[in-house]
């Protein structure tokens, strides 16, 4: 057997960020350092499944995964400690020492899969159950901190079914608590999938219909006039610590799925444009944020900076961050003289780590 770490990278998934999963994994395969890793990328289609693939990384690209792979599973049973695959031959396990999600969204950074890994014994990058759950519930994030001196945005959220059945009475509270613009958010989903500026009342009802479409629980926000900046933070939860402050020029109203993804015209800076003070308040509040909801591992934190006052308004906090070619995440550790290849370093150890100190 390799003397190699035995490593899976798993992409995909029943999300509405698969693509961007597939992104993420492809970036991470090639910049991990082929010297220390056996890498096993396993797939999870759009419905479920998951594969063992063991081809080139631009299949993941092109779809060739999808057809040039085996079944495989990871085992919940702990004694396997890896993968059970289905080939030709019958079932075989193959131990793996660690695992690497590349997964964003549902069933990837909510703590559904990361229950899974507790269960089958394996060492993971990231977040565990709680803060991944914790983190990825939008509600839950905001109701938590609403009793910390973390500045946030003025909310309420609400159930899509308690919509439905009465649709004035959540309005009218909107329109009472909050004013124009507004952001109309589902509390469970990623890379602003499913999320409009409201400008106007009567553009409310269509924002919530799309934000429910992803989620059952809908978040609404006060806008907030100020520079959107982010921080990443990496390491355990006593002894995380922040990158540089990223800033973020949208090219659109506001950072959306395809100025992320699709188009890339967004301008990021890196340093933010802010002065060294105020980059050192919102690099301090991202470290607490960390702390403050039990994160591990790594997490991305998104703020807010008004233009009128340079108030630090926390956005919200992201526990599986793209690692696209773009991302900001190891952008801005790499900024700070980290390669790529050495962050994946990190957070494998720090998985690792994590594993064995319980």
């Amino acid at each position: 057997m390799s003397n190699k770490l035995q490593l899976a990278v798993i992409f995909g998934g029943k999300s509405s960020e698969h693509e961007v999963s597939l992104m993420s994994a492809a970036s991470i395969i090639e910049n991990l350092d082929r010297e220390k890793y056996d890498i096993h990328q396993v797939g999870i289609t759009k419905e479920g499944q998951w594969l063992l693939y063991d081809g080139p990384v631009e299949g993941l690209g092109d779809g060739r995964w999808l057809n040039e792979s085996v079944p495989a599973f990871l085992a919940p049973d702990p004694t396997v400690h890896g993968l059970v695959t289905l080939g030709e031959g019958g079932p075989r396990t193959v131990h793996i020492d660690c695992v690497f999600p590349a997964l964003h969204g549902k069933n990837g950074e909510d703590g559904s899969i990361q229950g899974l890994f507790q269960l089958a014994g394996v060492p993971y990058v990231g977040c565990h159950v709680t803060s991944s759950a914790v983190c990825m519930d939008k509600a839950i994030t905001h109701t938590l901190l609403s009793n910390t001196d973390i500045n946030q945005a003025h909310y309420l959220w609400f159930y899509a079914d308690r919509y439905r059945a009465a649709p004035e009475v959540v309005l009218n509270k909107i329109q009472a608590r909050l004013d124009f613009p507004i952001f109309v958010k589902p509390a469970n989903a990623g890379s602003s999938v499913g999320v409009s500026k409201v400008e106007r009342p009567e553009d409310l009802p269509a924002a919530i219909e799309k934000a429910s479409h992803e989620d059952g629980k809908v978040i609404v926000e006060q806008g907030i006039d100020g520079q959107e900046v982010e921080v990443a933070v990496l390491g355990t939860r006593p002894g995380a610590e922040a990158s540089c402050v990223g800033e973020i020029g949208a090219s659109a109203q506001f950072y959306d799925y395809d100025d992320k993804y699709v188009n890339g015209t967004s301008q990021l800076y890196i340093p933010a444009r802010l002065p060294e003070d105020v980059a050192e308040r919102v690099r301090e509040t991202a470290v607490k944020v960390y702390r403050l909801l039990g994160c591990s591992g790594l997490a991305r934190v998104d703020f807010f900076v008004t233009h009128k006052d340079r108030q630090v308004v926390l956005n919200e906090i992201n526990t599986l961050p793209g690692f696209t070619s773009i991302s900001m995440y190891p952008k801005l550790w790499m900024h700070g003289g980290l390669s790529y290849s050495q962050l994946l370093d990190r957070l494998i150890e720090l998985g690792l780590e994590e594993a064995r100190n319980g």
